[in-house]
């Protein structure tokens, strides 16, 4: 299958609808006409593009939490405690059996749950409740709503949740692809995801604005700014030649304070710049996610975590921050937990809002690196698709020029290793076949050999796993026993 970086037309979009909404019984309550009335009688305050507009005007960082359980009513319950503690934006987040699209597995978690009165999935089955069960959920909150998931084939979850009014969907044909699957194709979700922002555009056009938010942290441990940075334009590009006209492009904190505030003020800037030089005007906004890695098992220590991301995210001014619990170590949080999260991170950012961004010297070296570091791929990446950002993807992948660490997609190269410097900035200490030029590669290098020096041991292998669990150890960088304290 080839794919290209082409708008689908009305008539290419409607033909896979025919088939896409027959995959599952409710596809067939799907009626586009009625959801556009829906949409256009919903209040700006549920229209997740109307509020992110307003934070970025009036400078506030918006809160918003994880969370999805299997039942209509349980779910509704969940998003107004959640609402009640200070989300200003609410998810529902999608559970395993349908990111995977076995809807007969869903349904049997459905009524698993009803019987035994606790949840049996993961998450929100919303194609085997429908639009209407949808509906109810929209209506139950005053906050707009998300949909948040890990589909490589959304087509029909991102149907029923636009005709069941939600007003933001996450997702992208390779960040919802490389980090979740195993054997899917780039081809495929490329085309699968074209059909999901064509679907996009085609209710903009109608005059109802839909937000879009690739997923930005990918596997969520130690990916290179610059690697997350080129993958989320990439994806906003793909989405924006289908006709998306809001955009969220998120970043998945790393560690080190002036890498995650340069990587959120690079992150807008570089977008901008591919998105203009390619004649797409779009509004841009940004989320930072709270630590995607191990934490602690201590709840105080977990709240140092939280506390640290939602301190980054208020001063890059990034416009929204994706929080986390102090439940994280333990599995799936109580809303309890939840609601502790919300509230840290806001009382925080309520703290800090107003204040100015450290624009210190280690944030501007940090900006220049990642931006020259994002051109090098994204240059490339255009070069191999000869102007053609899809089959340039698909290229790049199979020559390790785009890689994300730690993916279990065979699509992927998975030769970049990265680990900390010794300020615990993520640097690589294998590059493997991404474009970077001789210099960057010395400063990565050099980054690496000061920490060595430092420890008394060379950069290895060892160095990369001592780095992945150090945060759930109760520090950023993960040194060797034997190094200076």
């Amino acid at each position: 299958m080839n794919v290209a970086n082409r708008r689908w037309t009305d008539d290419e979009l409607f033909a896979m609808r025919e088939q896409v909404l027959q995959t599952w019984p409710t596809g067939s309550e799907v009626d586009l006409r009625d959801a556009v009335e829906y949409h256009k009688a919903m209040a700006d305050t549920k229209r997740f593009s109307k509020v992110l507009a307003s934070a970025i005007n009036n400078g506030q960082t918006l809160v918003q939490p994880r969370a999805g359980v299997p039942l209509v009513e349980n779910h509704i319950e969940l998003l107004r405690y959640l609402e009640q503690a200070g989300a200003d934006c609410l998810p529902t987040t999608i559970d395993s059996y349908t990111r995977q699209n076995k809807y007969a597995e869903a349904q049997k978690g459905i009524e698993e749950s009803k019987a035994t009165g606790r949840s049996m999935l993961n998450g929100f089955p919303a194609v085997n409740h429908g639009a209407g069960a949808c509906r109810k959920i929209i209506e139950s909150v005053s906050v707009p709503v998300q949909l948040r998931h890990g589909t490589p084939d959304a087509r029909l979850l991102s149907e029923i949740a636009l005709a069941g009014g939600y007003t933001d969907i996450e997702g992208g044909g390779i960040s919802y692809n490389i980090p979740y699957a195993k054997d899917v194709s780039l081809e495929t979700t490329i085309r699968d995801w074209q059909y999901v922002d064509r679907l996009v555009g085609w209710y903009n056009e109608q005059g109802v604005e839909i937000n879009r938010e690739p997923f930005g942290p990918l596997t969520g441990t130690m990916v290179p700014p610059s690697v997350s940075h080129a993958i989320a334009i990439v994806e906003a590009l793909l989405a924006a030649e289908q006709g998306v006209k809001f955009l969220t492009l998120g970043y998945g904190q790393c560690g080190n304070f002036a890498q995650d505030i340069a990587a959120i003020l690079s992150l807008k800037e570089l977008a901008r710049e591919y998105l203009e030089k390619d004649g797409y005007d779009v509004m841009i906004s940004t989320v930072f996610h709270q630590w995607m890695g191990g934490f602690p098992q201590d709840e105080a220590k977990s709240f140092g975590v939280i506390g640290l991301g939602a301190a980054v995210a208020a001063l890059s001014g990034a416009t929204k921050i994706i929080t986390k619990t102090p439940h994280e170590a333990h599995g799936i949080p109580t809303k309890e937990a939840n609601a502790q999260g919300i509230m840290a991170s806001k009382q925080i950012i309520n703290m800090l809002k107003g204040q100015p961004v450290p624009f210190t010297p280690e944030v501007q070296a940090e900006k220049e690196i990642i931006a020259a570091e994002t051109r090098c791929i994204l240059d490339t990446v255009r070069t191999m698709g000869e102007g053609d950002w899809a089959a340039g993807t698909v290229r790049a992948f199979a020559a390790g020029v785009l890689d994300v660490p730690f993916a279990p997609s065979r699509y992927n190269a998975g030769r970049l290793l990265p680990a900390r410097d010794s300020q615990g900035a993520v640097r690589l200490l294998d590059v493997g076949n991404l474009p970077f030029t001789q210099e960057i590669r010395d400063f990565h290098r050099s980054k690496l050999e000061e920490r060595g020096r430092m420890e008394g041991r060379n950069p290895g292998f060892q160095m990369v796993i001592d780095d992945i669990y150090a945060i759930g150890k109760g520090m950023l960088v993960g040194k060797s026993q034997g190094a200076k304290k």
